[in-house]
C-alpha cells in the first residue's frame, strides 16, 4: 500500500509537503504541487483520513518550550514563532515551565507525546552536553540563548540569540560614559550557564577596562529569578545596606522595573539619584516613569529567525546554525550624565 512517504519520495519533496498539498495548504509552490498530485494521480493514491491525520500531528507539530512562566520578554517571541510556523503549515504546540525546571527533559516528554518534527526552546541553559540532549532525537533550535558554556558540536543545533556578555559590556559602558563609577548590578547569579552569567562577565569586563575595581558589596544576587517581584526585595534589602553608588545596571528590564520601585521608596530619584540601565526592551519598560534605558532585543526577528533556521533543517534546505543578532540602544530617561 502506498505511503505518504512513498509520494515524497517518488515527487522529490519532503512528507511536510505532500502533507500540505493533500491538506490544501497555500504554502506549496505551483511546482511541487503539481509533482506531487502527478504522482498521487499515477499511483491512483487514496488518502485515509485516520492516517492522514497521524501524518499531520507527525510532519506539522513543531513543539515550543517556554522555561520562565512569567516572562514578559518572551510574549513577542512567541507571537512571532507561531505566526511564522502557521505561514509554513506547520502547527505549535507549546508547554510552560518554570524557570528551574528541566527544558531538555520537557521537550523530550513532548517529543514522544505529541510526534513532534521539531523543537524550540526558548530560555534555557547554556551549558548543554551532547549526553543530555541524545534525549531529543529531532532538530532544534535554542532561542534567546545559545550553548556558549556547553560542548555541543556546532552542527547539532541551531540557536538565535544576542551576545549576551557584549550587551551587557555596551550597557555598562554607556554608564561609565556618562561619569558614573559606582555601578552597582542587579543579576539573577554569578555562574549560573545562563544569561545572568554571560551578562555579568560583560558588567565585570566593561569595569576592568575601564581600571574600576569590582566591588562584590554592589553585585545584588536575586538567587537565580528574573521576577519583578524578586529583583524588587532584592534591591530593597540590599539598600539597608548600602546606597553608596551613582548607577544600577540590571541585567533585564523586568529586573530593573522592580529596582526602581525600590529605589524610590528609599527615597532615591531616578536619574537624578541613581541611573538605570538594563537589557530587553520589554514594551511595559516603554511606559514607565521614567522610561527606561535599555538595550532593545530584536525580539520578532528572534522569533522569525528561529523558525527559518529549524524548517530549513526539517525540509532539507540546509544545516544547523548560530546565528547572533544586533541589539539596539532607546535613551529613555532613566541616566544622568555626571558633570
Amino acid at each position: 500500500m502506498l505511503t505518504i512517504k512513498d509520494i515524497a519520495r517518488l515527487s522529490g519533496v519532503s512528507v511536510s509537503t505532500v502533507s500540505r498539498v493533500l491538506n490544501d495548504r497555500p504554502d506549496v509552490s505551483e511546482e511541487s504541487r503539481g509533482r506531487v498530485r502527478a504522482v498521487i494521480e499515477a499511483e491512483n493514491y487514496i488518502p485515509n483520513n485516520t492516517a492522514r491525520d497521524l501524518v499531520r500531528i507527525n510532519s506539522e507539530s513543531i513543539g515550543l518550550v517556554v522555561r520562565g512562566v512569567q516572562n514578559p520578554f518572551f510574549t513577542d517571541i512567541i507571537h512571532a514563532i507561531e505566526s511564522a510556523l502557521d505561514a509554513a503549515g506547520y502547527t505549535m504546540v507549546m508547554r510552560q515551565i518554570g524557570s528551574t525546571d528541566d527544558e531538555v527533559e520537557a521537550g523530550a516528554v513532548m517529543q514522544r507525546e505529541k510526534r513532534l518534527r521539531g523543537l524550540i526552546f526558548l530560555g534555557g541553559r547554556s551549558d548543554y552536553t551532547p549526553e543530555e540532549l541524545a534525549r531529543v532525537t529531532v532538530p532544534l533550535v535554542f532561542c534567546s540563548y545559545t550553548n556558549s558554556c556547553g560542548t555541543l558540536d556546532a552542527d547539532s543545533y541551531s540557536s538565535v540569540s544576542i551576545c549576551d556578555e557584549d550587551a551587557a559590556y555596551a550597557a555598562v559602558n554607556i554608564l561609565i560614559e556618562s561619569g558614573h563609577r559606582r555601578i552597582a548590578a542587579l543579576i539573577a547569579d554569578t555562574d549560573d550557564s545562563s544569561i545572568s552569567q554571560l551578562r555579568y562577565q560583560g558588567y565585570a569586563r566593561a569595569l576592568a577596562e575601564h581600571g574600576i575595581e569590582l566591588t562584590p558589596e554592589l553585585v545584588f544576587s536575586t538567587g537565580n529569578s528574573f521576577m519583578i517581584e524578586d529583583a524588587y526585595h532584592t534591591m530593597k534589602a540590599a539598600l539597608e545596606k548600602t546606597d553608596d553608588f551613582t548607577a544600577v545596571f540590571a541585567i533585564a528590564d523586568d529586573m530593573a522595573i522592580g529596582a526602581m520601585r525600590a529605589l524610590h521608596e528609599h527615597g532615591l530619584s531616578i536619574p537624578e539619584d541613581v541611573s538605570v540601565v538594563a537589557i530587553d526592551g520589554i514594551t511595559v519598560s516603554e511606559y514607565i516613569q521614567p522610561m527606561l534605558s535599555t538595550l532593545c532585543q530584536p525580539k520578532a526577528e528572534l522569533g522569525a529567525k528561529s523558525v527559518e533556521l529549524l524548517l530549513n533543517v526539517i525540509e532539507g534546505r540546509g544545516g544547523h546554525e548560530q546565528v547572533t543578532l544586533p541589539t539596539s540602544f532607546r535613551a529613555g530617561a532613566s541616566i544622568r550624565k555626571l558633570s
